[in-house]
């Protein structure tokens, strides 16, 4: 069995299903992904209800939403000139290219659809692999600092690796399987935020007898 799996196994085990991404549409999910970026997920809730208090959740709204009264909704989110730059650019191409039909965006093949939205201004890999998986429902598998972290002190990284080269490492040992993947990412995110921190809270940690990080500093 691999590693990789072994790992997911025991995290699902421990954490149980964490059923993200919380949103109520595609769009929404586009959405967030984009306002995530440099901040925590409480101020995207907050940016994201400000938009669905002003009707102002869709492409068609924010395309032609002044872009200061766009920055106001959003400004719990942080970097929130940058960010409102960034929504109405997609949801002006979305516009452009797909007459604001997102799902017909979504099923175009997965690689071609994932160099369009890294063409974007403003969607890193990150924010692409998450649009691609938590919107689309396709198998690309997100990774952010807390994979790199965590199986870099599981031994499975060296720390040198760069996105790409770990996407590839996962998508290689996992199924391409949309709800593993989902699932896989969210118990990397809430193992980090509870015991694999910047400064690790091992003797609880419930992967500790696979990690070699513990190993070597126990």
């Amino acid at each position: 069995m691999s590693q990789f799996i072994t790992i997911y196994r025991q995290l699902f085990d421990h954490y149980g299903p964490r059923d993200w991404w919380p949103a109520e549409t595609p769009f929404e999910v586009v959405i967030g992904a984009i306002l995530t970026q440099n901040t925590n997920w409480n101020n995207v809730e907050k940016a994201i209800s400000n938009l669905k208090a002003a009707d102002s959740l869709t492409s068609g709204v924010i395309s032609t939403l002044p872009r200061e009264e766009l920055e106001e909704l959003i400004r719990p989110s942080g970097f929130f000139r940058q960010k409102a730059e960034r929504l109405q650019l997609f949801s002006n191409y979305l516009a452009d290219r797909y007459q604001n039909d997102l799902d017909r965006m979504l099923q175009r093949p997965l690689e071609e659809l994932r160099q369009e939205l890294l063409s974007m201004k403003g969607i890193g890999p990150e924010t692409a692999d998450s649009i691609l998986l938590y919107a689309g429902r396709r198998p690309s598998f997100v990774v952010d600092a807390y994979t790199l972290r965590l199986f870099s002190r599981l031994g499975l990284l060296t720390g040198r690796e760069n996105y790409d080269q770990i996407r590839q490492l996962f998508m290689s040992q996992l199924e391409q399987d949309v709800a593993l993947y989902n699932e896989y990412h969210a118990l990397i995110v809430i193992h980090c935020k509870d015991f694999c921190r910047k400064k690790p809270l091992c003797p609880d940690c419930p992967i500790r007898d696979i990690c070699l990080y513990i190993k070597e500093n126990s």
